[in-house]
């Protein structure tokens, strides 16, 4: 059961941790079971993970669940990661509401079966009032389609005859954070689970200045000490975007 916890009662500052959650398909297979398997315990990791969050600091959680390349996968696998999606929406919402998780899914949706659509479309309106958390899960996602999608859009609002002289970070970041139907902050923590050490199209505009966390923990295996020890790593470094150290500064 998740714990409810408002903002006001975290420890430490607000933050968006975004998390690639890999190895499901590994940690199944080095056991002799089905991929189908580790993704289902991928899924109880999330459950962990978002009733860990608020108490932990986090404000804004954004999960890679399934990219736009993954469709590559075998269709056995991919029906069955649409089918377990789908189970999470429907099964988790009334959890997600009580305890004031707004829920929203980044990437496409024409793409997905109808039914996934349609239970994400009612776990988005059902949890559209959540405080405490905002939860954003990103299915049929790639960051290089992203940014196309929102220069794209800037450019048919600015008309054919116009220039494009409003065009800056802060303007460009609103049509991405339209593009992901609602505006997030930047990353400040982006953990790879797996051992792998790549962002794989993973929110590239997002995390200019994020910190990169990797380990070599499964997901299924990675726990709520796991994520409190990423965090303490992150909170130990010093984040200059781009300045000199503080120790350098001039007086």
């Amino acid at each position: 059961m998740l714990q409810s916890t408002s903002l006001s009662e975290s420890k430490g500052s607000a933050l968006h941790v975004a998390i690639i959650m890999d190895g499901n398909g590994r940690w199944a297979t080095a056991r002799g079971l089905p991929r189908l398997v580790g993704h289902r315990r991928g899924a109880d990791t999330v459950r962990r993970t978002v009733e860990a969050a608020p108490g932990l600091g986090i404000s804004t959680l954004t999960l890679f669940a399934f990219s736009g390349d993954n469709w590559q996968r075998p269709p056995t696998e991919v029906t069955g990661l649409m089918a377990l999606f789908e189970r999470y929406m429907r099964l988790e919402t009334h959890a997600l509401v009580a305890n004031g998780v707004r829920l929203s899914v980044l990437g496409r949706r024409d793409r997905l079966v109808p039914p996934l659509r349609v239970a994400i479309a009612a776990a988005e309106a059902a949890t559209a009032e959540g405080l405490s958390l905002a939860l954003r899960l990103a299915v049929d996602y790639s960051a290089r389609d992203a940014i196309v999608r929102a220069a794209r859009s800037f450019g048919a609002a600015s008309g054919p005859a116009a220039t494009l002289p409003d065009l800056d970070r802060r303007a460009f970041a609103r049509r991405l954070g339209a593009v992901h139907g609602g505006a997030a902050p930047d990353v400040d923590l982006l953990i790879r689970t797996g051992g792998e050490q790549r962002l794989s199209d993973f929110l590239l505009w997002e995390s200019a200045y994020a910190e990169l966390y990797f380990t070599p923990r499964m997901w299924p295996d990675f726990g709520t000490q796991d994520l409190a020890e990423a965090l303490r790593v992150f909170r130990g470094r010093e984040r200059r975007f781009g300045a000199l150290p503080v120790s350098e500064r001039p007086s």
